[in-house]
């Protein structure tokens, strides 16, 4: 890899060389570099661009990395990866994608994410995306991720835009068995003229279950972002949405909850809130020593954690 690639690597997925464990890295739409372990076992898909990541019952303590980089500017793809969860593991899949975007073309990903998650297991995944890059071409990303969850399956879900990506439209939908639970916090950062849009729906169809959305958003300059959270409680379950969103500048955000109970037994909540930084946070910072722009940054960073 360049140092392009490099950077992109460490930016979406923390890595500075080859991770330990099951791993599948994508760069410029091929398979860069490729690991499988006694428990973790990493397909290639023939009937259609991407991976089957099967991961065997019992499976714990264990990692699967599977970013993707595109430094081509021009390149377009769409890819499908699929996650085969067995009973009793639990697992963390981390994932994300960086576009570095130079030319005068439109780079493109899309990606979809179909996780098939069995009994008692559990899963952390983690997906950034991010984008940069000196050329006239846009960095373009919409990622879709849909989420299965059997009886009693936890899963955890950290994503993140990180800035420099022009549009995105990002899905998540979730359906939960009897006492399973999802845990999603997304952030996003938009800024210049970049527009951000974002569904999040869950679907508890079983008793016991849980649910806790958290969607986090800072929209600078004259960029968009559009937020739908939406919980559907059909049994005896406790679901909780939440937006929250910074806007500076000419900004604007749109932040939608939404819930559905078709059960006497579903308890749901949801809150939403947009607002300017505070002007006392800004100085107490500033009265450290830091500028006002430094100020700004601090407090969104920390926003966005």
């Amino acid at each position: 890899m360049d140092a392009i690639q490099k950077k992109l690597l460490k930016e979406v997925a923390e890595l500075d060389a080859l991770p330990v464990g099951a791993y599948n890295i994508r760069s410029n739409g091929v398979s860069a570099a490729r690991n499988t372990t006694a428990s973790i076992d990493i397909v290639t898909k023939k009937d259609k661009p991407g991976i089957d990541i099967i991961i065997k019952p019992g499976t714990k303590n264990q990692s699967v990395h599977i970013p993707v980089i595109i430094s081509e500017s021009g390149l377009k793809e769409m890819v499908y990866n699929d996650f085969f969860i067995g009973e009793d593991c639990d697992v963390t899949i981390v994932a994300g994608c960086g576009i570095s975007n130079c030319g005068g073309e439109d780079s493109r990903h899309d990606g979809i994410h179909s996780f098939f998650v069995s009994k008692g297991s559990r899963v952390k995944y983690i997906e950034k995306h991010y984008g940069e890059g000196t050329g006239e071409g846009k960095r373009l990303m919409n990622p879709t991720t849909v989420i299965d969850l059997a009886e009693g399956a936890t899963m955890v879900l950290e994503t993140s835009q990180i800035g420099g990506i022009h549009d995105t439209l990002r899905i998540t939908k979730a359906t939960l068995a009897e006492n399973a639970s999802i845990v999603i916090h997304d952030k996003i950062l938009t800024e210049g003229e970049q527009q951000a849009k974002a569904e999040i729906a869950v679907a508890m169809n079983g008793d016991g279950g849980n649910c806790d959305l958290i969607s986090r958003g800072v929209a600078r300059g004259n960029s968009l972002q559009e937020v739908k959270i939406g919980i559907d409680g059909n049994a005896a379950c406790h679901g909780h949405a939440e937006c929250d969103s910074i806007i500076m500048d000419r900004g604007v955000i749109v932040a939608t909850p939404q819930l559905k109970a078709t059960c006497v037994d579903a308890e749901l909540i949801h809150e939403a809130a947009i607002g300017k930084i505070a002007g006392e946070q800004l100085t107490k910072l500033m009265t450290m020593g830091l500028t006002e722009k430094e100020a700004e940054e601090m407090i969104i960073q920390g926003f966005l954690q």
